[in-house]
């Protein structure tokens, strides 16, 4: 273990080398705001979790920040999927090389949000009723498939079969909204969008890594969430977009695969 040990006659404890820089900076920090009459403002990406996976081209970091916003980064391209502001202060988030929006509902949609990490050379991709006031955006629709700063994106369906509003339609109809499917370096990762558990699924090949939305009546009940993993068969699972749903239970019903559910903060 690497840590500084500590010990006195009345008690004896180990810091971790790591905390203890982190602890010195946000000190340090603090008291350079107070210094000079600034407000303290500690970066919010602090407060997300984050796991680090290992590629063939270097570190491809997942942060966890909210419901359905994910941020990705591999070396140093970032990309933001749904960013809204209510799961974060864009402000002192990165700035994007790619942002990809599933569709245009308000929690996967915020022209703040996307104006706050928009850079001239920015790549927004998105669904055809996203585009309107996205100046520049790439529009794709279910099938396309393109290469946007070395990384492979596929537009792939997301949808509803069983769950529909009182009039009868969908809450999120064939054909409209995006999932997509992302070769970052040498890792397949398919982040669904909202959908239920639709037979595209068996066709998305080999995925890596794979978010599910798990959210009554708008996407999934837990067992369709299973019933998806078992098509997809990724290696690592991430229930997201979960709201009050049981989550934990996830895990259950994938006992019998090999499938490794990963439970994160987003509800």
């Amino acid at each position: 273990m690497c840590g500084l040990s500590i010990k006195n006659e009345n008690f004896s404890y180990i810091l971790d080398t790591n905390k203890l820089r982190l602890m010195k900076r946000k000190v340090l920090l603090l008291f350079f705001c107070a210094l000079i009459g600034l407000p303290s403002v500690i970066s919010a990406q602090e407060e997300f979790e984050k796991d680090i996976f290992t590629t063939g081209g270097g570190k491809l970091e997942m942060t966890f920040i909210g419901h359905g916003t994910l941020m990705f980064s591999c070396n140093d391209l970032v990309i933001h999927v749904d960013p809204v502001s209510r799961e974060a202060d864009y402000s002192t988030m990165p700035d994007a090389d790619i942002i990809l929006i599933t569709h245009e509902h308000g929690d996967h949609l915020d022209h703040s949000a996307i104006r706050q990490i928009r850079k001239v050379n920015t790549v927004i991709i998105c669904n055809e009723s996203s585009s309107e006031g996205l100046e520049g955006c790439i529009v794709m629709e279910n099938g396309d498939s393109r290469r946007v700063r070395n990384i492979s994106v596929k537009a792939v369906p997301a949808y509803n079969i069983v769950h529909k509003r009182s009039s009868g339609k969908p809450f999120h109809p064939k054909g409209n909204g995006n999932g997509y499917l992302l070769t970052i370096r040498d890792k397949e990762v398919y982040v669904a969008g909202d959908t239920e558990n639709i037979p595209e699924m068996a066709d998305l090949g080999e995925v890596d890594i794979a978010f599910l939305p798990v959210n009554l009546p708008y996407t999934m009940s837990l067992q369709m969430a299973a019933d998806a993993a078992k098509m997809i068969k990724p290696e690592i699972l991430y229930p997201y977009h979960y709201g009050a749903t049981e989550i934990s239970e996830l895990a259950g019903l994938l006992d019998e695969t090999d499938i490794e559910v990963r439970i994160r903060k987003l509800q």
